[in-house]
């Protein structure tokens, strides 16, 4: 690891776990609004994760008499959170990855980041609540974290966005240790009707420009003016944005005004796409949110923006790109927890359920299987006799 960090951080990190004496100088130096900021987004994502873990039930149910089955949820022991360090201290980052994994119970949180990374940002993951942070970043920390090392342990899952070569470790150690999902650039597609504001839009879709070169942005519509008056204040606030450079390389590249003949082509077209982040500007939002199925996250009404989501609101900002809305959500509080079946049953169950496994194993011609089922029913129809 040292080796990876000074040939690519061209940094010698001869100790990389960050002591508890400058963690606490790293929070120390943040100035107090942005430390009241920072706990002010930390105690949206606690309650909303705690919200959404007590809708995670544990289950017992008896669905024929004897026979008990059920789950339990159980968090994962020790999840590992890498942390970008990125061109800007990104304190939202730590925020979305460490504090659900306390909500859910992991026993142990270690982050990694980049050694160069912003020193606010150890501020960042020691206030969300991480055990251990340490000081290794890029595809070296994955695969550290992946199968421990003698200084940092090996975890059960990883989770948190990188850069590409992070994302390809990411892919590569998947199935000893579980990862969140494979990020890739940054998404906002936004619907909107005639009642669309353009100036919110173009500003919407720029924010999210800035992150990236490869971001993809875009506006759905089904009004051409809208389209086109979008188009032109584009233009006009990248003559005035401080990230032009990397905004207006994205929208060049990236971006797309798709005009649609009505609302249900454009519902068609955006659930194609799946957006990361979906915005809806229409005149009655709530009804047209309701028929949308592919997102990552979605952001009702012109005063919802993707800004709001990426610091402050609660929700996570840790969401499938690249189509993965068409399967699955983004990071969450039950992203730390496995849920564990179980099972047991009385008598009067194996006697219900044994024979049908029998017969069933001897038809797919695995003698085991039905020996494992017949005994137990054998045995206590012998029990029954005597």
């Amino acid at each position: 690891m040292r080796e990876y960090s000074v040939k690519f951080d061209k940094i010698d990190v001869k100790e990389p776990e960050v002591p508890a004496a400058d963690r606490e100088v790293a929070v120390a130096e943040l100035d107090s609004q942005t430390r009241a900021d920072t706990e002010f987004a930390i105690d949206n994502v606690r309650r909303f994760a705690e919200a959404q873990l007590a809708t995670i039930l544990p289950l017992d149910i008896e669905p024929l008499p004897g026979l008990h089955l059920g789950h339990r949820v159980i968090a994962i022991e020790r999840i590992g959170a890498y942390v970008p360090g990125g061109r800007f201290p990104l304190l939202s980052a730590p925020i979305m990855t460490i504090v659900p994994a306390k909500v859910a119970g992991c026993r142990e949180v270690i982050a990694c980041l980049p050694p160069n990374a912003h020193h606010a940002m150890i501020a960042g993951c020691h206030l969300a609540g991480a055990d251990r942070i340490f000081r290794i970043g890029g595809a070296q920390a994955i695969a550290a974290m992946a199968f421990g090392t003698d200084s940092i342990p090996q975890v059960d899952k990883i989770v948190g966005p990188g850069n590409a070569f992070v994302n390809e470790a990411k892919r590569q150690v998947f199935g000893p240790v579980g990862i969140d999902q494979l990020a890739g650039p940054s998404e906002i597609f936004v619907l909107a009707d005639a009642s669309g504001d353009p100036r919110l839009i173009a500003t919407d879709l720029l924010a999210q420009a800035e992150h990236d070169v490869r971001t993809r942005v875009g506006l759905i519509t089904t009004d051409r003016s809208l389209a086109e008056r979008t188009a032109t204040e584009v233009t006009r606030q990248l003559e005035t944005l401080e990230t032009a450079e990397i905004a207006g390389a994205s929208w060049e590249d990236y971006g797309e005004i798709v005009l649609c003949e009505d609302e249900e082509a454009m519902i068609a077209y955006s659930d194609h796409v799946a957006a990361e982040h979906l915005q809806v500007h229409t005149s009655d939002p709530h009804a047209l949110a309701a028929k949308l199925c592919n997102y990552g996250s979605l952001f009702i009404g012109e005063n919802a923006s993707v800004v709001y989501s990426d610091k402050t609101v609660g929700t996570n900002h840790t969401l499938p790109t690249a189509g993965a809305g068409h399967y699955t959500g983004g990071l969450w509080v039950g992203s730390y927890v496995k849920i564990a079946t179980h099972q047991w049953l009385e008598n009067e169950a194996v006697l219900k359920v044994g024979p049908p496994a029998s017969r069933q194993s001897a038809s797919e011609g695995l003698d085991g299987h039905r020996k494992a089922a017949q005994v137990r029913v054998d045995k206590l129809r012998q029990w029954s006799a005597a």
